[in-house]
């Protein structure tokens, strides 16, 4: 009795996590899409904010005793932190050369790819019915992008793109909680901060700091609004997929609600 209680609060808690991950990642895409189209603001910058508001949003959560951090090796997650950039940054301008139904469908393809990185590389196997869902999935992100009257390569490109680094951050996420023996909090309390740095460096180099579209430029305050709120449910997003992989698996977290910046 006691176990069917604990498994039934257990699956209720992992059903609020997916729900909370959905809203939060269908809200991202159409306020980023806004950002993009109606303000102009940078990609990369924008990517930024989000990983700056997330390491606040653990910070304040640590300060309220939500959970406690643990001292980690930073040279374990450089390679996570690294592949977090390059999640956030191509399905961003995947987003941003795509339509959101082409850019919605091309992040499905992520599933595929995880169970191949996770057969091949980490010996993992997976039940026939499993492997039978790929083969629409599959179809249909093909058909889609075949007839998609915005097809474009550029586009094209950074889906490709987004999909990899994306599958390849979503097995690392596992991995790690599991390798290193933390929680989604304690890993991303860590991870966000380094993510920041590396962008920090990068950011000057693609993008202009002053004038119009650059990063000091004369935004408008309901642009910088905007922008402060995207950081604030991408950090819903992110720490929803940290949790959701910790208490499931890769292939668990739904492709479909994944960030933008999302993150």
């Amino acid at each position: 009795m006691a176990g069917t209680l604990l498994n039934l609060s257990s699956n209720r808690r992992i059903i609020a996590g997916l729900l909370v991950n959905l809203l939060s990642s269908i809200c991202i895409v159409f306020i980023n899409k806004w950002i993009y189209v109606h303000y102009g603001f940078p990609n990369m910058t924008l990517t930024l904010v989000h990983f700056v508001v997330t390491w606040l949003g653990l910070y304040i959560c640590n300060k309220m005793d939500i959970f406690s951090p643990k001292s980690l090796p930073v040279r374990r997650i450089v390679w996570l932190a690294l592949s977090f950039c390059g999640f956030v940054a191509f399905t961003n301008l995947s987003l941003q050369n795509n339509s959101i139904g082409t850019y919605q469908l091309a992040k499905a393809m992520t599933t595929p790819v995880i169970i191949l990185i996770q057969t091949t590389y980490y010996k993992k196997t997976f039940s026939t019915k499993i492997k039978l869902t790929l083969v629409p999935i599959t179809l249909g992100v093909i058909l889609n992008s075949y007839f998609d009257v915005r097809f474009n390569l550029l586009g094209t490109v950074f889906a490709t793109l987004g999909v990899l680094v994306t599958s390849l951050y979503q097995v690392w996420v596992g991995a790690k909680q599991h390798e290193l023996q933390v929680n989604s909090m304690q890993l991303l309390y860590y991870q966000a901060p380094l993510s920041s740095g590396f962008l920090l460096c990068v950011v000057p180099v693609f993008e202009p700091l002053t004038g119009d579209g650059g990063i000091f430029g004369p935004w408008s305050l309901p642009a910088l609004v905007t922008v402060l709120f995207s950081g604030v449910v991408a950090f819903l997003v992110n720490l929803s997929i940290y949790w959701i992989i910790g208490n499931t698996s890769a292939v668990t977290y739904p492709p479909t609600c994944g960030r933008l910046l999302e993150v």
